[in-house]
């Protein structure tokens, strides 16, 4: 069975429509109407994706800051304001201030100090390396964006010379059918030819019988 099986999955599939030849519903507006009506009455088929098609990648899975960017951009929102009150330097609100005031005044000025530094170091660091980091990323896009763009042309390439070799076996394979058909139709032509031709001779021959049968009584 298994190899009853394998001969299975292996064997050639034949289709009985030529659609690179067959030209019955140009030449009968009648049966292309009924076509219509019957495919109007046929369930339409689930909106699901073939089963050899790959499920959708999503984006940032593990990165929810990331994706909810991502979410913002497709929905076409703007882009919230940032927040400037981390970067003020608010004085204690009470009067006369405590210790206590000062301190918490003097951590939040320390923290900006340093988050100002950092982000100097950052940009000092941009500087030096970021226009050669750009170049190179921007030059392996280019390289991907080309063998993306060099796989499309090869698989155009393929779908057009498949498509071309389809319609040459199906108009060759059509041309066959054609020839046959008509062979088909002169020999059912020339059946009939004979039977007409052996109907008029059985006639004669009764005719002739009959006659011969008259002579003979004579």
């Amino acid at each position: 069975l298994a190899n009853n099986d394998s001969e299975d999955s292996h064997r050639t599939e034949i289709f009985d429509s030529l659609p690179y030849y067959d030209n019955d519903l140009e030449q009968n507006p009648i049966l292309k109407e009924k076509v219509e009506r019957e495919l109007a009455r046929e369930q339409k088929p689930p909106q699901t994706l073939h089963p050899r098609v790959p499920p959708p990648y999503e984006l940032f899975k593990n990165n929810p800051l990331l994706a909810a960017e991502l979410a913002r951009v497709e929905a076409h929102q703007p882009l919230p304001p940032l927040d400037s009150i981390r970067y003020q330097l608010p004085a204690p609100t009470s009067t006369p201030a405590t210790d206590e005031d000062w301190q918490q005044a003097l951590k939040n000025a320390q923290a900006q100090l340093e988050h100002q530094r950092i982000r100097h170091t950052n940009l000092a660091l941009l500087q030096t390396y970021g226009p050669n980091a750009w170049r190179t990323h921007n030059y392996l896009l280019e390289e991907t964006a080309k063998q993306a763009e060099k796989a499309l042309e090869e698989l155009k390439q393929r779908t057009t010379d498949i498509n071309r070799e389809r319609k040459n076996s199906q108009t060759r394979i059509g041309n066959q059918l054609t020839s046959l058909e008509k062979k088909w139709t002169e020999l059912i032509s020339s059946i009939l030819q004979i039977e007409m031709a052996n109907v008029a001779l059985d006639a004669e021959v009764d005719r002739l019988n009959k006659r011969e049968a008259e002579l003979a009584s004579m």
